[in-house]
């Protein structure tokens, strides 16, 4: 589609222009355009310009760790990663996920139902709202969530809570709302007590009536400024994520499914952990992110999205009836099988929120869930792989262990990789159809932020392309002077430049 956008012919000849960073994401990234003389974009790229490294920092830690090492990686999605390696760990003790206690399995969900809900209020209200109430162009005081608060008080409040309470749900089944300890080896530390049941209770009707009103609110905004926001960023793809057997929403444990741009199957309930014969990776020298896409389709026409908006396109129902109800709108919307509005992340990740809601209400009346039946024990294996829906999309972690149960190799597929190229294809829509031939000014950049905030990048999970970092040391006299430079390339090559 744009391909031709991301490396332009005679770049030295051509005009720089830099949104760095990008904001109101979580981590650290930029957007670089090249434009000729007539300030026609010849190039766009989003570059992930942080290094982090966690697959490297875990080898050589005991695996019964992990779970509380790999929450690191985030502070915003700290529980997808702490149940996604959970699962993996699980595997290394002998147990499957299908063989968890039915009060483990329940409290695992009822901790990922929580994160789920607090990440997508957060990434609507707090870091996408301002642009969708008050403009992509707005001025630039407004775009924050103090200003939602003083224009829009109602929904800035309800954006609060909502979020507050999914952290809520949390702090009571691990112990803190960010970085607890809930999931260990074959099952979870602790149930949840009545009194800890009852306190979650008392709002949680109410949580559901405010993600309602929210799906209703990101419907209207997006229908009242059709066509533009079916066509803003918007990009055909591939899609993937999990899903139940019986074909619902999944957002803890399934199979994986993937689909087309024209909603053909393209795999169907295959099982994650063999997810290595699917799915592969490639490095491009501009991002430490990776480019991952499907063997069976190629490099080129391989890549594919993840999140809300695949997980809603993907699915077959929702099963729980309020959310169902909002998926069948949000199909209706389109008159093709898939929904390819980039825009139309919000409009899906609004209705996951409603899903979320609904489903911590249905597990707090179960009464498994103050069970005090938790750990399951198997025979040993050496390696394990966790996957699970984080709110940006499927996770996946990947460990093998020694006989000492030291890990020796660890992989790990974070759902804002899976999402690199489509980013980077948004981008560059964005950049050509909207932005090509004009006066570049900040309000009309933001247009191009807009578009990676739909994605709900997490671009500091997503750095640790290992080996591949390249680096500049440069050796300056008392004076000032350069006296000597040593480059090292991405290949491993290093240059010396008096």
């Amino acid at each position: 589609m744009y391909e031709h956008l991301e490396t332009a012919e005679n770049s030295e000849n051509l005009k720089r222009v830099a949104v760095d960073p990008v904001s109101r994401v979580e981590g650290h990234g930029k957007v670089t355009l090249l434009l000729d003389e007539n300030n026609q974009v010849r190039q766009a790229r989003l570059h992930i310009v942080e290094f982090r490294g966690f697959e490297r920092f875990i080898q050589g830690r005991p695996y019964w760790e992990l779970p509380v090492l790999v929450q690191r990686l985030c502070g915003i999605c700290p529980v997808s990663h702490h149940l996604a390696a959970a699962k993996a760990i699980d595997q290394l003790v002998g147990v499957d996920p299908d063989n968890l206690t039915p009060s483990a399995t329940k409290l695992r969900r009822l901790l990922h139902f929580g994160q789920v809900l607090q990440s997508h209020a957060l990434h609507f209200f707090h870091l996408s709202s301002p642009d969708l109430l008050f403009g992509f162009e707005s001025d630039i005081g407004k775009r924050n969530i103090i200003a939602v608060l003083n224009a829009y008080p109602d929904i800035g409040l309800q954006g609060v809570k909502l979020r507050k309470y999914g952290q809520e749900v949390i702090r009571m089944v691990s112990g803190k709302r960010i970085h607890g300890t809930g999931a260990i080896a074959g099952g979870m530390n602790k149930s949840l007590t009545k009194a800890e049941r009852d306190y979650l209770l008392e709002d949680v009707d109410q949580m559901i009536r405010w993600a309602a009103d929210s799906v209703a609110l990101i419907k209207k905004v997006h229908c009242s400024s059709l066509p533009f926001y079916d066509e803003f960023a918007t990009i055909r793809s591939n899609y993937l994520g999990l899903i139940q057997p019986n074909g619902a929403l999944e957002l803890y444990h399934g199979g994986i499914r993937a689909k087309n741009d024209q909603g053909e199957t393209i795999l169907d309930h295959f099982d994650y952990c063999r997810y290595n014969e699917a799915i592969h990776e490639e490095v491009r020298s501009w991002s430490y992110m990776k480019f991952p896409y499907l063997l069976s389709l190629g490099k080129e026409n391989g890549w594919y999205r993840v999140g809300p908006l695949a997980r809603v396109n993907n699915c077959d129902f929702i099963d729980t009836p309020m959310a169902e109800a909002a998926r069948l709108e949000f199909k209706a919307h389109s008159n093709e099988a898939m929904v390819h509005s980039t825009l139309a992340f919000h409009w899906a990740r609004l209705i996951e929120l409603l899903h979320c809601a609904e489903s911590i209400k249905i597990l707090l009346h179960d009464p498994d869930i103050i069970g005090q039946d938790l750990v399951t024990q198997g025979e040993k294996r050496f390696e394990g792989i966790g996957v699970i829906e984080a709110p940006r999309g499927t996770l996946f972690h990947h460990y093998q262990v020694d006989e000492n149960d030291i890990v020796t190799k660890a992989n790990l597929i974070v759902s804002t990789t899976s999402n690199n190229m489509a980013m980077n294809e948004s981008v560059r829509q964005v950049a050509a159809t909207y932005l090509s031939g004009r006066e570049l000014t900040e309000p009309l950049l933001n247009n191009l932020e807009v578009a990676i905030r739909a994605y709900d990048p997490c671009l500091s999970c997503a750095t640790h392309a290992v080996g591949k970092m390249p680096l500049q040391l440069e050796l300056i006299d008392v004076e000032g002077q350069l006296v000597d430079k040593l480059i090292k390339h991405n290949d491993g090559r290093i240059d010396r430049n008096a």
